[in-house]
């Protein structure tokens, strides 16, 4: 009888930490299918926690090409207060789809930064346009791609763990949201969910 009872409390001590530690795994990450991402971040050079604001999926006709989620210093839902928000924020692109090419990625930031830009703007961003999508390798499904804006520093892009480079210019970063935010958002579901405004 006392091995019994020493077998329930152990299987029951076990039952206890593992339900524990799914609910700690639930509270600190969002999922959406089987991407989990953390519902808060620092980023390096940075002190400010940020805040997992919303994420979808990019989709292309009825695939859907990655996960991404926006992360800002308070939960916001407009495009006009992301804009506005002057400290860190990040981007996070999570590949889903086998496989997409560097001159695939290149013909979306274009058309996202030119549909969403005056000539005028595109004439001084251009440049640091062609640098950004210069580090964009062929991507694979699970490749991570992180987009910081770092206040003082810019647009740093990691790509699976590895930065590639820095674009300088608040005004470099808040052109790059809009390809999701903007009047012409590349997928506009994708823009209510990194909004905050649609429940994944």
């Amino acid at each position: 009888m006392t091995i019994n009872k020493t077998i329930y409390h152990i299987y029951r001590a076990v039952f206890v930490l593992l339900f524990s530690a799914v609910l700690v795994s639930t509270a600190n990450a969002r999922q959406l299918d089987d991407i989990s991402l953390p519902d808060s971040v620092t980023l390096d050079g940075s002190d400010v926690a940020l805040q997992l604001n919303g994420m979808g999926y990019r989709t292309k006709f009825i695939f859907n090409i990655y996960v991404c989620a926006l992360y800002t210093e308070s939960k916001v839902d407009s495009r006009d207060a992301v804009q506005a928000l002057k400290g860190p924020k990040r981007v996070v692109m999570h590949m889903v789809y086998d496989e997409v090419s560097h001159d695939k990625m290149a013909d979306g930031w274009q058309e996202g930064f030119e549909e969403n830009n005056s000539d005028e703007q595109m004439a001084r961003l251009e440049p640091r346009l062609k640098t950004f999508i210069s580090y964009f390798p062929d991507l694979k499904a699970g490749d991570v791609v992180l987009l910081d804006y770092v206040p003082g520093t810019g647009t740093r892009v990691t790509i699976n763990g590895d930065v590639k480079g820095v674009i300088e210019g608040a005004d470099f970063y808040s052109a790059l949201l809009d390809v999701w935010l903007g009047d012409e958002p590349a997928d506009d579901d994708l823009k209510e969910a990194m909004l905050g405004l649609e429940d994944n």
